[in-house]
């Protein structure tokens, strides 16, 4: 029998280390026993005195994040497999993870069973890989020759010496074909070729570098590539590359994407169709009217129907274009407090007539941001009230909290205690058209992020069903 995999979940939310855990026992082909950290600072310590097979590490640990985690951990040189965790997909994110050392990058609302085993089994097995590649020669050639991910060594300029089957059928050419032609031959990018040559010249390393390769027939493939600096017995340089293809994984996430955005489009062009409709009847009814009533009064009535339904669909179209485009934004040196504050100031009717309590936590020192405080005030308010509506009269509480999250960003975190947002609602929350509103449009969080896009600010939303919701920014400081 084999012996467990120890795994240690690095989450501050139990729940969400409850349901990765129920998903990992539910893994047939390997025994697991799973363990529990939930703060960074314990993080560390668990990390370093060891013990652990493989680490899954939340993006949002408290005032760090899993990616200064992982940084931290992979510079105290840490060789178990991490993990990284997060609530919503972002490219930058998963870019960033990559580049600090984590062997994978999950998004928790798409996780199941099946996705955990072949993200386990992929990270433990090149974890496996590169350990033996580092610390013994007769166990780098036993997987040298065995790997299915294309192994190879090469001499200066990166050009082939050896080459396992794997390589040879990835690149679609014999080892007497690759005997003349060097790793740059094969890689389609020009900024990858010299991000490469720059990394070996100065630090003798690429870690995990996203590029893309073209094989001789069948073209462009995507992967992920790691090449190290060594030196042989005599005291030769050469180097060893390891890559993993990553193409289906792509493709899939393409047509995820795909069809995400085809039901999107399709929501909201029933939701348009739904709130022209209206108005277009009425227009079309008094048209109809107009055509045998008399002049007078009642010629007057049908023509005001047509011009407030018609001012009515102009002000949806006008609506979804502002929800689209944030349009043009003239940034200044503002302070974060005031603007906070002013955006509070405008909802303070709402804030008194349901009797929320209201709880700012902001730093002494000003915090500086480039900013058009105005159009920023706007996309504040929408999340503040949103907030405010979801939480029950009289037994409301809104916290603002500003934070220093380090040298070059500040954290805004705006939480309730309402409703909270259901998982399925969550992902689709700044969808034009999307709401859950009896009366609602559906534009309000559409065009707040625009605004923060436009702003360079990152948005991150937690919500627990019944016990509230957070929307998380970060702001580059000025």
């Amino acid at each position: 029998m084999k012996a467990p995999v120890k795994i240690l979940v690095i989450d501050d939310d139990e729940d969400d280390f409850l349901i990765i855990s129920n998903y990992i026992k539910a893994i047939k082909e390997q025994h697991f026993f799973i363990d529990w950290c939930g703060t960074y600072k314990e993080a560390v310590i668990k990390i370093s005195e060891g013990g652990y097979d493989l680490y899954f590490v939340d993006y949002l640990l408290g005032e760090k994040t899993g990616l200064d985690l992982i940084k931290e951990v992979i510079k105290n040189n840490c060789e178990i497999p991490l993990i990284l965790l997060t609530g919503n997909g972002n490219r930058s994110i998963d870019i960033k993870a990559m580049e600090y050392g984590a062997v994978d990058y999950l998004v928790k609302s798409d996780l199941n069973e099946d996705k955990l085993e072949r993200s386990i089994r992929y990270s433990l097995e090149r974890a496996i890989a590169e350990k033996a590649l580092r610390n013994n020669e007769r166990k780098f050639r036993n997987i040298f020759e065995r790997s299915k991910d294309p192994v190879f060594t090469a001499k200066e300029h990166l050009f082939f010496l050896e080459v396992n089957d794997g390589t040879t059928n990835f690149l679609e050419c014999s080892r007497e074909e690759l005997n003349s032609k060097t790793i740059y031959d094969f890689l389609c990018n020009q900024q990858d070729i010299e991000y490469i040559q720059h990394e070996l010249t100065n630090k003798g390393f690429v870690y995990d570098r996203l590029t893309d390769f073209k094989a001789k027939e069948s073209g462009i493939k995507n992967c992920v590539l790691t090449i190290s600096r060594e030196l042989d017995i005599a005291g030769n340089i050469y180097y060893q590359g390891i890559i993993h293809e990553i193409t289906a994984l792509k493709k899939a996430e393409k047509a995820n994407l795909a069809l995400e955005k085809m039901k999107m489009a399709c929501r909201l062009f029933r939701t348009m169709a739904h709130e022209v409709r209206n108005p277009l009847s009425s227009i079309m009814l008094s048209i109809d009217q107009l055509r045998d009533a008399p002049e007078g009064e009642e010629r007057t009535i049908y023509m005001d129907i047509i011009a407030r339904n018609g001012n009515r669909i102009d002000k949806l179209v006008r609506e979804l274009i502002n929800s689209s485009t944030p349009g043009e934004i003239l940034v200044q040196k503002k302070s974060l407090q005031s603007i906070l504050d002013e955006s509070l100031e405008a909802a303070y009717e709402r804030l008194n007539m349901q009797n929320i309590k209201l709880k700012k936590d902001y730093p002494v020192d000003n915090a500086w941001v480039m900013a058009d405080s105005e159009k920023l005030k706007i996309a504040l308010l929408n999340i503040i009230i949103n907030a405010i509506e979801s939480m029950q009269k009289e037994q409301g509480e809104l916290m603002i909290s500003l934070r220093k999250k380090d040298d070059a960003q500040y954290a805004v975190f705006i939480q309730d205690n309402g409703c909270g947002i259901s998982i399925d609602n969550l992902i689709k929350l700044f969808e034009p058209y999307f709401t859950t509103k009896k009366n609602g449009v559906g534009l309000g969080l559409a065009s707040t992020l625009n605004i923060l896009q436009s702003h360079n600010v990152s948005v991150d939303v937690d919500s627990v069903i019944s016990q509230g919701t957070i929307f998380k920014l970060l702001f580059n400081k000025a």
